[in-house]
């Protein structure tokens, strides 16, 4: 005749009273704890999460975009979705620029003095080797993305201006509206060698607003 062996298991987290006793002698380990499953909460669908100022400002504009049915019974939400949207288009069509354009000679006319009439146009004529000139490079390179609304662009020196002199480099020409409206030439207004993005954005700036991050075309009422 077969052997069979039967295992009871009783109820979870169930202990006899002698296991009970055990336990307080301490002949027996602790009563684990009984295996509780986490509490059920339902998924959130994104779509179906209350819309808010926040929620739209949270928003990238193609998402904007397809929200335009979905606001049509709150009709201050929509108009904050609209108002939102053109902020952001504004901000993507004053940032257009962000770096340094290396151009030659050719291109000076159509980069610079063909710029339209509200873009301030940063030029920096440089000559490689030329430890100044370099200190300065790193210097626009960080104003460069900081304030993308304005133009920056790099030029060898004597690509601008024929036989144009290595002692003058570096240099910088402001141009806007067609004209000349400031020139820099070494370091010294600068700050000289000890030179920082920021004395250069406080030497550019000083008579007109050369420098503009893009911020004054969305909120006119704030400075840059």
């Amino acid at each position: 005749m077969a052997d069979y062996h039967f295992v009871y298991k009783d109820v979870e987290g169930a202990t006899t009273q002698w296991d009970d006793i055990q336990r307080r002698l301490g002949n027996l380990p602790p009563k684990p704890e009984p295996l509780k499953p986490p509490p059920f909460a339902p998924k959130v669908d994104a779509d179906e999460q209350p819309k808010s100022k926040e929620w739209i400002d949270a928003r990238e504009p193609e998402e904007l975009e397809e929200l335009e049915d979905d606001l049509d019974d709150d009709r201050f939400l929509e108009q904050y979705r609209k108002m939102r949207l053109a902020e952001l288009r504004e901000a993507a069509k004053a940032a257009r620029f962000g770096n340094i354009l290396p151009i030659t000679g050719s291109d000076f006319v159509r980069e610079v003095s063909q710029a339209p009439s509200d873009i301030w146009v940063v030029v920096f004529l440089y000559k490689d080797g030329i430890p100044e000139c370099g200190l300065l490079q790193n210097c626009l390179e960080e104003l460069a993305p900081r304030y993308p609304a304005t133009k920056f662009v790099k030029i060898i020196s004597t690509d601008c201006i024929p036989n144009y002199p290595d002692r003058n480099v570096p240099t910088i020409l402001v141009y806007n509206n067609s004209a000349v409206k400031g020139t820099y030439v070494g370091l010294q207004k600068f700050g000289g060698k000890r030179c920082t993005p920021e004395s250069v954005a406080l030497a550019l700036c000083q008579l007109d607003p050369v420098l503009n991050d893009g911020m004054a075309a969305i909120h006119p009422g704030t400075m840059s």
